[in-house]
């Protein structure tokens, strides 16, 4: 299975899932009247995403090398 073009748009997925939710996430925080405790949870949900992102786009970078060295 070829992960080279999955990784190239999932890099550009990446980016653009980042910073639509941090400019999400800064609306949410300064803009809107939402109690602390929400607010809270949006900045846990928006950096849990960004985290889960980079950790899935270093995975596919590993499983690339090791997909590559064995050949």
């Amino acid at each position: 299975m070829s992960f080279g073009n999955s990784l190239r748009s999932l890099g550009v997925v990446r980016e653009a899932l980042v910073l639509g939710v941090m400019i999400v996430s800064v609306f949410a925080l300064f803009y809107f009247d939402f109690d602390w405790k929400v607010k809270i949870g949006i900045i846990v949900l928006a950096l849990a995403i960004v985290m889960l992102t980079s950790i899935a786009s270093q995975l596919l970078n590993m499983q690339k090398e090791v997909s590559k060295s064995k050949q």
